[in-house]
């Protein structure tokens, strides 16, 4: 596991990048030139014990993380929590974990199938939060769980990585509102998540998001290559709690739509 938080993140941006050329040009865009900050980076896994979200959060754990709220997204049968980190200027985590005993058997028997192939020395690994498939998986196999679940297919896929980074636009120098960042994206060409319309949340609940629709990848499966939705961008605006503190938490009803951002036929 690893020892140094920022050496985590930054072995994560590597591999998110590879997966999501856009970002680079997102960051180029929207930052000019500056750093910028993220405001969370989020992960999926099954809930199967050998590697649950527990199993996950261990790596976050270790770094001085815990765990800041639960989450239940009912339909699409999934698990959720997020972690923070004791220095605010480190992204925080959201850890979901999809409920593979609410599915057909077959999906069941599909998804234990490409566990069972993990070595469970490599859950531990330091690399482990971006070391992505631990199994073999051919295209007919990720049709079928595309079939009953968007996130099994995903994960099938691409295993363990960082699904999406967000930016903060609470940090951005020259964006005030989620509107005008979500304007100067499509300016530029890039094709956003309009499910529940493309800004999800409100003032109200303290946190708007958008974020883009996801690359489109080459992924060797077993028996061919296929060009799948890969990774995506997500843009979150926070807004202060009655402490006059900024909101940390997430919205259940916002991520439940910004999980679509990979869908295949959006």
């Amino acid at each position: 596991m690893h020892t140094d938080v920022n050496a985590l993140f930054d072995a994560l941006w590597q591999d998110y990048i590879e997966m999501t050329p856009s970002a680079a040009k997102v960051q180029q865009l929207l930052g000019k030139g500056e750093a910028i900050i993220n405001d969370h980076v989020a992960f999926r896994t099954f809930n199967i014990a050998k590697v649950n979200l527990d199993v996950l959060a261990k790596h976050l754990l270790e770094l001085g993380y815990v765990v800041c709220g639960d989450y239940a997204f009912e339909k699409k049968k999934l698990k959720a929590k997020h972690f923070e980190h004791p220095d605010s200027t480190q992204p925080k985590v959201f850890i979901s974990e999809l409920l593979v005993e609410e599915f057909s058997q077959e999906v069941q028997d599909i998804i234990h199938g490409l566990v069972e192939q993990v070595d469970e020395a490599a859950t531990t690994a330091e690399n482990f939060l971006y070391s992505g498939t631990h199994w073999k998986v051919d295209s007919a196999t990720y049709a079928r769980l595309l079939e009953e679940s968007e996130y099994a297919a995903w994960v099938s896929a691409f295993g363990y990585r960082a699904n999406h980074f967000t930016v903060s636009i609470n940090h951005l120098p020259d964006y005030e509102t989620i509107v005008e960042v979500n304007q100067a994206l499509k300016d530029n060409g890039f094709t956003l998540n309009s499910v529940g319309g493309e800004v999800k949340g409100s003032p109200e609940v303290l946190l708007e998001q958008s974020s883009t629709m996801a690359d489109k990848l080459n992924v060797e499966f077993a028996d061919k290559t296929v060009e799948i939705p890969s990774c995506f961008y997500e843009f979150a605006l926070r807004y202060p709690k009655a402490d006059g503190e900024l909101y940390t938490g997430f919205v259940a009803a916002s991520a439940d739509k910004i999980f679509e951002s990979t869908n295949v036929n959006s």
